[in-house]
This record gives structure tokens, C-alpha cells and sequence, in this order.
């Protein structure tokens, strides 16, 4: 396969996180509609990061079994374990950090009984939370799926640079649908707040664009620990987003509905990877 056709495929893969961004646009959403829509999106993140991290648990556990049989060095197993928690380590506290010192004209101040996101329509239990602006927090999202969506493009680049071309392409229908729900969960914190076109398209391009780097670097360059330290930041980055999603989600709506939403996104997501496993042979 041409290079340029390759990477004209793994940009369209991962520029599909666009159709899910108009969720967006919705307006006139009541604080509970909102509170369900962070719980679908919380569940949507819950699943990808285990898949992230599930992935990156099993080449620890292949390196480890590896060393046991002779197969592998010591200093391999080393760095990949001190890529695995450097990476998953820099995630969780990177956000923050993040949020801290880029991200100060997107955080409200917060007054005494106040909470991000109609403040002063929370229920009383939610009326001491000190939360980010939801412009913020789509950010974060659209970092942490960019990290994941760049070790994607690794993994299309470098099936193809094997010539794999056919598990490329379907690495890259997959990775297509899956950003689809992907830009859903970046969108539900903004919905009924109006964000700008502009800033939609920072969003997906934060969020979509790494898996067309991740193809051009994978094309040339294969290297599982590079793969590992991407993965273990993506997942990081998602488990502080996660911890936020919860947060906001409880104080716009109570606790059972909010977790029935987060399960219904959790099993939106598990049934789009059941529909491309079996559409696409696994």
C-alpha cells in the first residue's frame, strides 16, 4: 500500500471522532439530561481505558513470563515495568498539571456554593464541589483519547510496514468506529454549553489527529516499549478524567441513575467491539 494512501486512511480513522462531537450542540438540556449524558460518556471512558490498560498489563505479564523462561533480559523486563508505571504515573498527575497552569481561562472561579455548569441549580449536596468548566474537562478528554488514538495509528503503521496490509485495514475500520463513540465521550461535558466551532475542532483534532502521526511513525519505526509508555499514559490520563466524570456526574444526578448510564455506556461500548470482532473476524 502506497504511504500516502496509508496515511490518508489512518487520518480518516482518526478524524471519524468528529461525528460524534455534535452532541455538543445540544441545547436547552435539563441538569439531569446533562448528568445522564456524563454518566453514557463515564462509561464509554470506563471500557477504553481497561481495554488500554488491560493491553498494557499483558506485555508486562509476557515480558515477566519471557525473563522466567530465559527467553528475555533482565534490563528488558526492567524497562518495560518502568515504562508501564513512569508512563501510568506521568498520565494521572499530567492532567492536573495540565488543568493548572494551560487551562486558567477555562476554570471559573468557584464561589462558596458553587459548582461548574448552572452553579446555582444544584441540588444542596453538590453546592460545596469545586469542579472544572466543562470546556476544560472536554480537553482533558480529548488529551488522554489522543495519547490512546497515537499508539493506534502505531499499531496501523506498523501492520502495514510488516505487510499486513488487510489487518491494517481493519485495524483502521475498527479504530474508525470506536473514535465515533470516543467523540461522544469527548462532547457530553459541553452539551447545553453552546461551545464554539472553533473549539469543537481543537477538540477532535487533539483527540483524532495523533492517530494520523501514530500511522507515519509507525510506518517507519516499530517499537512495543514505545507503544507501552503511549498506552500507560493514555490510561493514566483517562483513570484522573474518569475520577472528574464521577464527581460532576453525582452532583448533577443522583446515584443510581447516574450509575445506570454509566452502565449503559459501559455496554454501548462492549457491544461496538462485539459488532467489529465479528464483522471484522476478530
Amino acid at each position: 500500500m502506497p504511504l500516502s494512501q496509508l496515511l490518508l486512511l489512518g487520518a480518516i480513522a482518526g478524524l471519524t471522532v468528529y461525528l460524534g462531537l455534535p452532541v455538543a450542540l445540544l441545547r436547552h438540556l435539563s441538569l439531569r439530561s446533562r448528568g445522564a449524558l456524563n454518566g453514557v460518556a463515564t462509561g464509554i471512558l470506563v471500557f477504553l481505558t481497561i481495554e488500554i490498560l488491560g493491553k498494557v498489563l499483558e506485555s508486562g505479564e509476557r515480558a515477566l513470563e519471557s525473563w522466567s523462561t530465559g527467553a528475555g533480559s533482565l534490563l528488558s523486563l526492567l524497562t518495560l515495568l518502568g515504562l508501564l508505571a513512569g508512563g501510568l504515573t506521568l498520565g494521572l498527575v499530567s492532567i492536573p498539571l495540565l488543568e493548572r497552569r494551560l487551562l486558567r481561562r477555562w476554570t471559573r472561579p468557584a464561589p462558596p456554593l458553587g459548582i461548574v455548569a448552572q452553579a446555582a441549580h444544584l441540588p444542596s449536596r453538590a453546592r460545596s464541589a469545586v469542579e472544572l468548566q466543562p470546556h476544560a474537562l472536554a480537553l482533558m478528554i480529548a488529551a488522554g483519547i489522543g495519547l490512546h488514538n497515537f499508539s493506534e495509528g502505531l499499531a496501523i503503521g506498523q501492520s502495514a510496514a510488516a505487510g499486513a496490509v488487510p489487518l491494517a485495514l481493519l485495524l483502521i475500520i475498527g479504530f474508525a468506529l470506536q473514535n465515533i463513540t470516543e467523540g461522544f465521550g469527548i462532547a457530553a461535558p459541553l452539551a447545553g454549553e453552546r461551545p464554539s466551532l472553533q473549539f469543537l475542532l481543537l477538540a477532535g483534532l487533539i483527540a483524532g489527529g495523533p492517530t494520523f502521526l501514530g500511522t507515519l511513525v509507525g510506518a517507519s519505526w516499530s517499537s512495543e516499549p514505545a507503544s507501552i509508555a503511549f498506552l500507560s499514559l493514555s490510561g493514566g490520563a483517562l483513570l484522573y478524567v474518569i475520577a472528574e466524570f464521577f464527581r460532576l456526574g453525582h452532583a448533577m444526578l443522583a446515584k443510581v441513575p447516574f450509575m445506570l448510564s454509566v452502565a449503559g455506556g459501559f455496554l454501548l461500548s462492549y457491544l461496538t467491539e462485539l459488532v467489529l470482532v465479528l464483522t471484522l473476524g476478530g
